[in-house]
């Protein structure tokens, strides 16, 4: 899809991306493009693109979350990358970030997550890492889409690669993830909530929390294919909350449905979106001298107020296209260590490629230890400024943002915002909306502004 960002207009995409969206491709199960004939032919295109050299073995990692649909995709991703030569590694349930470490660690061409994230359970998609264990960039993904429009010519019959389930990626994981913890510190003594979403660390997240010494207490950790995300997770915290509050819990941590990313949960029952998270791990980073660039990257959704509080401690802000991988695209031209989204993916590129959410709770729990501080002190950073964000559905074909009046009505706005609050309009990544936000102390001048552009672009539609 086509990003525009009004107001800056750092980045705009001329390519058209049929099948990508800003998360790989995505859709519900059994439709197009999240077919399993279109999966074999992904499969088959990213085989072709990673495969160069034909005289070297060649594996692929696949991992995914618990969704039904995981079975039917990860058999044709198979069938097509062996089609053209490439050797298959199945993880099994397994988070995001986990595939991002494996494929870089088990020296892999390319690594591939099939989960949808945090949308319902009827939805899957389908995500890439390169062999640096990194998210793919447009430019592959592009070329990647041109073979599977051309269809590729599968791999001569003796030449077709093997796969085979393997039990340890986990293992390696687990591991991986407990070395990102103070050295010598344990969670002995604080209880723990963990919602795992149903999803793809209903193993790995409460292991990991009880093998460092908390007493764990599990919510969403009985997947069955189709309860993924189901009132639960980092999307609906309320029973996390509510497990916080009745267990006298330390902390609540809330995964979504693939595990890269997070919102926590104080000991009072209240949540803290990234940003709080991001500004927490900034400042304290900044004080120990390992925030690299003195600065944070985060999106165009970040709070307002997380851009004041970061200037009043002398810390720069960054921000980029939403989407995790952009965030990470910045992190890497810029040389910046910490990243991440308001809505969870909490990006620390001295340990991982991509957003992971049990790696930033973990963080967090090392502040708390260090600073003998309840969470409700460490996770209320700053004061957000007032936020409202409105959606507008159109048709296919339908392109609302391009129309004269609706142009009109935004310079309006923006020019009545000068100075007390920003405005940012965007069409979504990853379904057919129109996300109209804006933040301002003024709450009826908050109001005001995002109808009248809501209004605006119905006028249109």
């Amino acid at each position: 899809g086509a990003a525009t960002l009004v107001g800056s207009h750092k980045r705009e995409f001329t390519m058209t991306r049929e099948l990508f969206g800003t998360d790989g491709v995505r859709g519900t199960a059994n439709t197009y493009p999240m077919t399993a004939e279109m999966a074999l032919k992904i499969g088959a295109a990213v085989g072709r693109y990673f495969r160069k050299d034909s005289s070297v073995a060649h594996r692929v990692v696949i991992g995914k979350d618990t969704r039904l649909s995981g079975y039917m995709f990860e058999s044709a991703l198979t069938a097509g990358l062996t089609s053209t030569g490439m050797n298959v590694l199945l993880l099994g349930p397994i988070p995001t970030p986990a595939v991002g470490l494996l494929t870089a660690s088990m020296r892999a061409d390319l690594g591939v997550m099939i989960s949808a994230s945090h949308n319902p359970a009827v939805d899957n998609g389908i995500k890439f890492f390169g062999p640096d264990g990194f998210k793919l960039s447009d430019e592959a993904e592009l070329e990647i889409e041109a073979l599977v429009q051309a269809g590729v010519e599968p791999a001569q019959s003796r030449n077709i690669g093997r796969a085979k389930r393997i039990d340890d990626g986990l293992f390696r994981y687990i591991e991986r993830i407990k070395s990102t913890f103070p050295n010598g510190m344990r969670l002995d003594g604080i209880k723990v909530v963990i919602d795992c979403a149903h999803g793809a660390a209903y193993k790995a997240a409460p292991e990991v929390l009880w093998e460092l010494g908390a007493e764990v207490i599990t919510v969403g950790t009985s997947p069955n294919g189709f309860n993924i995300n189901q009132n639960c997770g980092s999307t609906q915290p309320r029973v996390a909350a509510e497990a916080v509050v009745s267990n006298g819990a330390d902390l609540g941590i809330c995964l979504d449905g693939d595990a890269d990313r997070v919102l926590l949960i104080d000991e009072t029952g209240a949540v803290a979106d990234g940003d709080q998270i991001m500004a927490l791990f900034a400042s304290r980073w900044a004080r120990e001298g390992r925030l690299k660039g003195n600065s944070l990257v985060a999106t165009v959704m970040s709070n307002l107020g997380l851009e004041q509080f970061l200037g009043g401690e002398g810390i720069g802000l960054e921000r980029t296209n939403v989407g995790d991988r952009y965030v990470v695209e910045r992190m890497r031209s810029g040389g910046f260590n910490l990243g991440g989204e308001q809505s969870g993916h909490i990006v620390m590129t001295d340990y991982a490629t991509t957003g992971d959410g049990l790696m930033a709770a973990l963080q967090f729990l090392a502040a708390l230890v260090q600073s003998g501080l309840r969470a409700s002190e460490l996770a209320n950073v700053f004061e957000p400024v007032p936020q409202l964000l409105k959606n507008v559905r159109f048709e296919k074909g339908q392109t609302p943002l391009d129309d004269e009046s609706v142009q009109t009505e935004i310079l309006r706005v923006e020019s009545a915002l000068a100075g007390r609050g920003r405005l940012l309009i965007r069409k979504s990544g990853t379904e057919p909306l129109v996300r109209v936000m804006a933040e301002c102390e003024d709450e009826g001048l908050l109001h005001q502004s995002v109808d009248a552009i809501v209004s605006a672009v119905e006028a249109v539609l």
